[in-house]
């Protein structure tokens, strides 16, 4: 499965960007997709999953409120909705899949997921 991530861009404090996330290949084989990001010097930092078959979700604390995961079936495509952006939200957004059925304290981990797309960046200004 390729995973292609855009959407990124510049936005003011308190600001909205929605990313996207499209799945090309044997996107039938996925089960969790997820979005992480990524400051330098930083570990990647969970940000939300959503499963596949019953879009059941998760989200990071720090997120929650803010932000939405959802998908699109029949375009393969997963969204990250941002809604009221703060500069510390600033980073590389990646969207990440697996086709393992992960339980749910499992889905904040990077290393269960087994493809990445090349990631977006988001820059939140003060």
């Amino acid at each position: 499965v390729q995973l292609q991530a855009f959407g990124g861009g510049l936005v003011q404090a308190g600001g909205s960007l929605r990313l996207s996330c499209a799945a090309a290949g044997r996107t039938s084989n996925s089960y969790t997709m997820g979005w992480f990001r990524q400051t330098p010097g930083k570990e990647r930092e969970f940000v939300a999953a959503i499963r596949w078959p019953d879009s059941g979700t998760n989200y990071a604390d720090s997120v929650k409120g803010r932000f939405t995961i959802s998908r699109d079936r029949a375009k393969n495509t997963v969204y990250l909705q941002m809604n009221s952006l703060k500069p510390e939200d600033t980073a590389v957004y990646y969207c990440a899949g697996t086709t393992k059925n992960l339980i749910s304290s499992s889905r904040s981990t990077s290393s269960f997921y087994d493809y990445w797309g090349q990631g977006t960046l988001v820059t939140v200004s003060s």
